[in-house]
């Protein structure tokens, strides 16, 4: 019997009400790769029949938290950028994200963006899942098409964001 998101979203929430900082997020990491390995689960919410790049599968009303399937179609390369006030964990479901991480080194001005310069990258290949807490600066790149599970602390687009680009 396939895992469903009703399963996911009742040990996120447990976790995250037990510890909801980065030791609580590294628990929810390690829970979103069990689920990763489920192909049932990444069937029902990433097969063939979902190519929307967003799709919230579920939004805690208390804890505020979302799951949400994500496929991404094509190569792209996402500018630098944190998640502003929360934290974000993507889990690689199908392809390759090659993973960059920022260290901020001017924080961004009114309409001027931060300068960052890159710390380090590693490839996030699927059954593998990274957390992000609030600040950690990163961009995805991807050749080809990738399919995510990605749980954000908040809905992030309802959160204003800073913009950065590489020093």
């Amino acid at each position: 019997m396939a895992l469903s998101v009703e399963q996911l979203a009742e040990d996120c929430r447990n976790i995250l009400s037990e510890d909801s900082g980065e030791a609580g997020l590294e628990q929810i990491r390690l829970v979103v790769e069990k689920f990763l390995a489920d192909q049932e689960f990444i069937d029902e919410h990433l097969g063939p029949d979902n190519d929307a790049n967003r799709k919230v599968l579920y939004e805690d009303p208390n804890l505020e938290f979302c799951i949400c399937a994500h496929v991404f179609k094509g190569s792209n390369e996402a500018p630098p950028h944190d998640h502003g006030p929360t934290w974000a964990i993507y889990g690689q479901a199908s392809g390759q994200t090659v993973m960059t991480e920022f260290e901020k080194i001017e924080a961004p001005d009114g309409n001027t963006p931060g300068k960052v310069k890159p710390t380090k990258s590693y490839d996030l290949d699927p059954g593998m899942a990274v957390a992000y807490p609030i600040g950690r600066l990163h961009s995805p790149k991807r050749a080809g098409e990738t399919r995510l599970i990605r749980i954000e602390g908040k809905d992030v687009t309802k959160l204003k964001r800073d913009s950065y680009e590489q020093a």
